[in-house]
């Protein structure tokens, strides 16, 4: 998957389907995540949240930083274009929150 493609929406809502994305890019808007809080937040098997983390960097959603140090350290941080998603996934957050609060003959 790549942005670059003509229809850069479609690709983005085909990654919010995915399971434990949307967590993800929720999480990672309060600052650099290190994998063990991505898989907390996420409740994603590390081989499945690995998957994710890889296809938000390839498609430019979020950055991955490597620290030479012993033990070794990587964070997670959302790139200019994962920022910009953030009053999406809080307008999302918003609905989700109406919904909740709604009866259930409502839906």
């Amino acid at each position: 998957m790549t942005l670059t493609t003509e229809k850069p929406l479609e690709v983005v809502l085909a990654l919010l389907g995915q399971r434990g994305v949307y967590a993800l890019l929720r999480a990672l808007t309060a600052g650099p995540l290190r994998f063990g809080a991505l898989q907390q937040v996420s409740a994603l098997p590390p081989r499945t949240l690995s998957l994710r983390l890889k296809e938000l960097e390839e498609v430019g959603l979020i950055h991955r930083t490597e620290y030479s140090e012993v033990p070794p350290r990587v964070e997670y941080t959302l790139t200019e274009m994962g920022r910009a998603l953030k009053p999406a996934l809080e307008a999302l957050a918003g609905w989700e929150q109406g919904l909740i609060a709604q009866p259930r003959s409502r839906l």
